[in-house]
């Protein structure tokens, strides 16, 4: 009897030992993974931060005058309403059609 029982007591020991050492294990490569994605949004924060500083600097009225007054009007040119996008999916769909008629051209000068 006191073998099964010194049997059964090594055995619980060694399954304890072993599902410490696992459990042990993954939580260091969780808080690895932690750490690291920490650092991501940290680095992403402070990028946040920088560009709405930026983007409030320059977008002030006062700042848009002094670059409207520094511009040469000789050069200044308005924009083609053609250039203004009403949204992000106008210009991805005007960009597949000018890359498709850069491939067709290509295509034809090829043939000659």
């Amino acid at each position: 009897m006191s073998k099964i029982k010194f049997f059964f007591s090594v055995l619980v020991f060694s399954f304890f030992i072993l599902g410490t050492s696992i459990i042990k294990n993954e939580t260091r490569e969780l808080e690895k993974n932690i750490h690291n994605l920490n650092k991501i949004v940290q680095i992403k924060e402070k990028d946040l931060n920088e560009t709405q500083l930026d983007y409030s600097y320059l977008s002030s009225p006062s700042k848009i005058e002094e670059k409207i007054d520094h511009l040469d009007n000789k050069n200044y040119l308005p924009m083609e309403l053609s250039k203004i996008f009403l949204s992000i999916k106008y210009f991805i769909n005007l960009n597949n059609k000018l890359v498709n008629q850069e491939y067709i051209y290509e295509k034809k000068t090829k043939k000659k």
